[in-house]
């Protein structure tokens, strides 16, 4: 099964897939607006490594919810 059709099931079937899509959405958007700016202090900086990791690892376990929910429905 091709990859964009199981994001589109489990974004109907899976709570947490669709959290982790918006909260991904989210951390993008106050990257963005770190990003935007000229010059970063040491703790926007600190900052914008945090979020980086948080929405990597969101990524990541949507990955593994993508991968699980192919393993379980392949015959």
């Amino acid at each position: 099964m091709q990859e964009g059709k199981v994001v589109e099931l489990l974004k109907k079937e899976s709570e947490e897939f669709r959290r982790l899509i918006e909260e991904h959405r989210n951390l993008e958007g106050l990257l963005a607006k770190i990003d935007s700016k000229r010059y970063l202090t040491p703790d926007e900086e600190f900052e914008r490594k945090r979020i980086q990791k948080q929405k990597l690892l969101k990524k990541d376990r949507m990955a593994e919810l993508i991968r699980e929910y192919k393993k379980g429905h392949t015959t």
